[in-house]
């Protein structure tokens, strides 16, 4: 049984699902104390009992203390199955951070599975769906995985109600990863806008084509279908090999315009660092590399976010994770290298 203090490094839901899923890889038990003890509202939420929910459905494991608000629970493993497969979070959380704690072990699953998850598609401090389709799944497949993921309804905070799908075949032959270099990215722009006025978003668009230069036919303003009014602003780096994603949620009460410099901001730190992987995407990238065939990739400065997720994995797997500080700006993290 492995022991886990849910309140080291960040601290947060990121320790669970990393736990969950190599718990189902490698086979073995887990306790979990402290749950999210870094947050304002700490133990399990929803999002996360859907994740211990969704992980237990495709092993058949046993779960003690999967309540609401609970700060510990164990779960023991069972061998992961490959099925289809329907989850709720049951509110406007993240149904991406759902995928994110299934799809690792459903990857060395013996067959094909098909995933439906309803909850938020577009949340902040989570990944929205444009991350998983544009940036982490195309790298993934640069790494011989084959899974794709597609919105059938969107979902905004407070009402939820969208829906993710997803069909993920079996990783038949892991590559190596090798991200560590950049050329200059194609910069796009992206508003989607449900139940507001078009001009939020031509203004959002305004300002991140100011920006970075966008020329027009790379600005692009979609209408969604949703349950609730909601808008995101959407920055896309197009690196040849991959793409980057940012992201700025709209919230009321903040002008467009700053909605839009968020994003705009995210978007050029990273562009400073002249690193080819962000912050967010060398998170994601560090459990299927250590379940793969390694390699290595350059990011900017590593978060705390990295940092507690680097731990987590070495609890669950003998795997070699090196940081390599190259400069003030860029990091190399090899895998098994």
């Amino acid at each position: 049984m492995i022991d886990i203090d849910g309140s080291e490094g960040e601290g947060g839901g990121q320790v669970l699902r990393t736990s969950l899923a190599l718990s189902i890889v490698t086979g073995k038990p887990f306790r979990i104390f402290n749950i999210r003890a870094r947050r304002k509202n700490p133990g399990l939420q929803r999002q996360h009992l859907a994740a211990v929910k969704a992980a237990r459905e495709i092993c058949g494991g046993g779960v003690q203390g999967a309540e609401p608000g609970s700060k510990i629970l164990v779960f023991g493993p069972g061998p992961v199955r490959a099925g289809d497969y329907t989850f709720d979070v049951g509110s406007a959380g993240s149904a991406s951070l759902v995928l994110q704690t299934i799809l690792p072990p459903l990857l060395l699953a013996s067959g094909t599975s098909r995933v439906s998850i309803g909850g938020g598609t577009h949340n902040p401090m989570a990944p929205p769906f444009d991350f998983l389709a544009r940036a982490f799944l195309p790298v993934l497949r640069l790494m011989g995985a084959d899974a794709a993921v597609s919105v059938d309804r969107h979902g905004f905070y407070p009402a939820g109600g969208g829906r993710l799908a997803a069909q993920i075949r079996p990783w038949a032959n892991p590559g190596r990863l090798s991200l560590t270099s950049r050329p200059q990215p194609v910069w796009w722009t992206n508003a989607l806008l449900c139940r507001l006025e078009n001009h939020i978003g031509v203004r959002e668009i305004g300002v991140a084509r100011a920006a970075l230069e966008i020329p027009r036919q790379r600005a692009v303003l979609r209408r969604v279908d949703a349950d609730c009014p909601g808008n995101v602003i959407m920055i896309y780096a197009d690196c040849g090999t991959h793409m980057e994603v940012f992201t700025s949620i709209g919230q009321r009460g903040v002008s467009a315009e700053r909605v839009a410099q968020q994003v705009v901001d995210q978007a050029l730190a990273w562009q400073q660092t002249g690193a080819p992987v962000g912050e967010h995407l060398a998170d994601q990238l560090l459990v299927p590399m250590a379940l793969g065939a390694g390699g290595s990739f350059v990011t900017g400065p590593v978060s705390g976010h990295t940092q507690t997720n680097i731990a987590t994995i070495r609890r669950f797997v003998d795997a070699k994770i090196e940081v390599e500080r190259l400069d003030g700006q860029r990091n190399r993290i090899s895998v098994n290298s």
